[in-house]
Parts: C-alpha cells; structure tokens; sequence
C-alpha cells in the first residue's frame, strides 16, 4: 500500500523526509514546526536562514539534522481566511510541491502531518479531503515517493483521514 496512516510524533519516524508546516519565514514556531525545529537542532535555523523564506503553498528542503528522518520538507500552509482566498488551492500546492521535490530526490518515503489545522483554523475535514486527494493523483502518475505516511498527532485527525481512506 502507497499510503498509510498513524498516530504518532512525527520527529520520531525514520523515513526519507518529514514535511514541516512551516511558516513563512522558516524560523520555527508552535506546533509541528516548534517540535521539528527543537528535534533537529540549532544547525536547521541556520539551514531555513539560507533559504531566504517560503512562500504560501511552496515547499524547500533541508537536512533533517539530529532527526531520524533525512530531510525535512518545509512547507507553508495557508491560513483559514473562511474559504475565500484560495486557501483550498494553497493548501493543495503544499502536498503537490512537497511531493514533487521528494520524487525529483528520488525519496522512497515521506512523511505529512495535518497541514494547516492547527493554530491556522483550516476545517480539519476539508483539510482531509484535500490532503488524500493530493497524494493520491500525485502517487498515481510518479514512480516516487513509493510510499506516503499521513502522521497524525490525534484521533480526531486519525478519524477523518480513516474515513476519507476507506
């Protein structure tokens, strides 16, 4: 199976990239991206430095530092505006963009968290939807990634991903 789904830290897993929700200047903050940024070490801020920032919806990488994981896919997610300012498509060009530098790396497997639900008030179903959806075009038309883990640090998010699957 290409993708499967967990409840877990996603700064524990051994894979090829984890995918940071990152914000737009790389620098570490809540969530997701506090916890990866204080796995990796003091070496990823200067790492994102150099990347000069990401924009909303574009994803970069770097080494993964002290993780087990690679690399680290940054990515920038969009706040949830009420729907209105294309915040669906952006959220879409996150995992597309991730992905496409993942298969251009050869990577056999990448690792998601829940994009955009957290602090940045993106419905967690709608979320869902688009995430699977992404990944699963993406999967159908490249050779690589080989296989997609959504990482999900609730039951909640769990649920909703489980349901969207079957």
């Amino acid at each position: 199976m290409k993708i499967k789904l967990i409840v877990a830290d996603i700064t524990s897993l051994r894979v090829d990239a984890i995918v940071n929700a990152a914000n737009n200047r790389l620098v570490g903050g809540g969530g997701v991206d506090g916890a990866i940024h204080r796995a990796a070490g003091y070496k990823l801020i200067d790492a994102c430095k150099k990347l000069n920032g990401c924009d909303t919806g574009y994803s970069k990488i770097t080494k993964g530092f002290n993780l087990p994981a690679k690399h680290i896919i940054h990515t920038v997610g969009p706040v949830w505006h009420g729907g209105n300012t294309n915040e669906e498509q952006l959220l879409e060009s996150c995992y597309i963009t991730s992905l496409e530098i993942a298969a251009s790396l050869k990577l056999d497997t990448v690792a998601f968290p829940n994009i955009s639900t957290g602090v940045y008030g993106f419905p967690k179903n709608r979320a869902a939807k688009i995430a699977i959806k992404a990944v699963n075009d993406f999967l159908t038309k490249n050779d690589f990634p080989k296989k997609v883990v959504f990482v999900c640090f609730d039951d909640e998010n769990y649920n909703l991903y489980k349901n969207e699957l079957s």
